[in-house]
Order: structure tokens, then sequence, then C-alpha cells
């Protein structure tokens, strides 16, 4: 691995990490993607020698974590019920230590709009919204904020419930759609110009990977299934925006609060002013999933990624 990332892999021996319990599934609307993302690390932590094993999430999951010996947990559900500060109180409450960020930092990052509001009052660029909650707010929110405009449910992940809209008609019935996800439903300027992603990894910004795709944006399609999405590492940033990005990085995630990895979302417009969208704090391990991409860039492989983020637990938490 490259010099500059060569403390990310913890020299900590399999036996130091105890019993493992890898919990992934769910309920969410993203389970499917969080089946993937578990089966990938629980048989990269087997394959590295420590102990570990799957839960599935589900309604006897207090019993599971009751009965079974437990010495920490690697958390890779996304969504509700394991990426928004709920999973991460009910290991603290049992005295489990875990992967990821702790329960405020999640549950922050998973609110779009609260992030958004915390990146703004501290000057953190971020697109101009709007809070939809019936036609009249859509109405309002094109004459505020133009077209087209990119509607979010505002507490789901992997783009799901996400819209592009050019139209007042348009946007009435994405909010309408969205809302089947979420009782909150948030509306942005759309940023027209390239998106990059950027992980972090131990208190350390990896190098951003540029994503490209023949669809509207980089939706749920594009991200799991599509075989033509393009991802670009080096990015194709000048070495001097390069470096902004990251920075900015660092700082929009210490925002939040986040611990141990997570992955960021940014536009770039035409004039090179960059845009934060959201922070995921169990991003995906499946096999089109970027943290493991931007791992490898900076001399990762997989397995030696998924022992990072476990060791970062140890230190953590003890």
């Amino acid at each position: 691995m490259t010099a500059a990332y060569a403390n990310l892999f913890s020299t900590v021996k399999p036996s130091d990490f105890g019993r493992v319990a890898v919990l992934y599934g769910g309920k969410s609307a993203e389970r499917e993607v969080s089946l993937k993302s578990g089966k990938a690390v629980l048989e990269a932590l087997q394959s590295g020698g420590v102990n570990a094993f799957g839960i599935d999430v589900g309604d006897d999951l207090l019993q599971r974590l009751l009965s079974e010996k437990i010495d920490r947990a690697f958390i890779i559900l996304h969504g509700r019920g394991g990426e928004d500060g709920s999973m991460q109180g009910l290991l603290e409450c049992l005295g489990i230590p875990y992967t990821g960020s702790g329960i405020l930092a999640s549950a922050l990052a998973m609110d779009k709009l609260r992030t958004k509001q915390v990146w703004h009052s501290l000057g953190i660029p971020t697109p101009r919204h709007a809070v939809l909650s019936s036609e009249a707010d859509c109405i309002s929110a094109v004459a505020e904020l133009g077209l087209p405009l990119i509607v979010k449910p505002a507490h789901e992940g992997s783009s799901i419930g996400m819209a592009k809209v050019t139209s007042a008609s348009e946007l009435i019935d994405a909010w309408k759609a969205a809302s089947t996800y979420d009782s909150q439903v948030l509306v942005e300027q759309w940023i027209q110009g390239p998106e990059f992603t950027i992980a972090t990894l131990r208190d350390q910004v990896l190098p951003p990977i540029a994503l490209g795709t023949p669809h509207t944006f980089y939706d749920y399609d594009a991200k799991y299934l599509a075989s033509d999405t393009q991802y670009r590492i080096p990015c194709g940033l000048d070495s001097s925006k390069e470096q902004e990005l990251m920075e900015l990085t660092a700082k929009a995630c210490e925002a939040l609060g986040i611990a141990g990895w997570a992955r960021a979302d940014v536009m770039q417009d035409a004039q090179g002013q960059f845009w934060f969208l959201e922070v995921n704090t169990a991003p995906g391990m499946t096999d089109h999933s970027l943290v493991p991409m931007a791992a490898r860039a900076a001399g990762l492989d997989f397995q030696q990624l998924v022992l990072a983020i476990l060791a970062a637990s140890l230190e953590a938490r003890g």
C-alpha cells in the first residue's frame, strides 16, 4: 500500500477481535444490498482468521444478541434500523462494541435535512433545498429554487425514491412517490456537473472517485446493477482541486461526528464549486461498491479494508 495510507491497516491479530457478529439484512428498503454486503464482509473476516458469524437482523435480534457470545459487531446494515443510530444505541445498551459511527453521528447523517442544516451553519456548501409536505409546497419550491430539481426521501439511501423533475407537475408526482418511502421529503437544486464520491477510513480521506453514468443521475440501477457505470481513479481533478475536495470532505465528516469509516457524495458545478449531498455511515460493500474501490487505490485489498474497519472499533470503544 502507499506510504500515505500505511497506518490504515492494523497489525492486530485476528484473535484480538474475539467473536464478531456481522449484522446485515434487516428490514429497510436497502435489505437486498445489505445481504450482498454482509456476505462479502463475513467471507473476508472468516478468510482472514477472524471468528465471525452472521446475523440476518430480524425480530429475534435482541434474543440473538443476548444468547450468543459476542465480543463486537460489524454493522453492515444499510438504511433505517441499522445506519440511523438505533442499532448503535441497542449495542451500546448491551455493552457490545461496534464498527462505524456512534449514535448521534449515525442518526444525523441518516437525516438529510439535519445534515444540510449542520453543513449550512458551518459554511460547508450544500445545495439549496425545501421540505415538501403538500402540493402547495411543490409549487413554492419551483418558484424559490427554479428547475430542474431533484426529489429525495429524507431518510433513505441507495438513491431509493429519488427523481429528477423539470416541471411543477412532475415535482408533485415525484413528491407523492417519495412519500411512500418516507414521511419527510426534500427537494434540492439540481447541480449540473460531475459527481464524486469520497471515502474516509480511520480519519484519513481515501482517493476520490469520479462517477459517470448514462442514466439521468447515479440512481439505484447505476449503483448496483448496471454494467455501463464509469468509475475514474484518479478522478481527473487537478491536484489543487482534488486537495480542496479531500479537505472539504474531512471537514464535512468531522461536522457530523463521523468515526471509523464513511462515504460522502459530492457534485461539482460548471464554476468548479463543490456541493455536498450526503454522507453514508455504513456504505455498500458489494462488487459494485465504491469504498472497496477507493481502498484499492490506496493499496488495501478487500480483506485489509474489512479488517481496518473492524480494528477501528477496538480503538474507538476499547
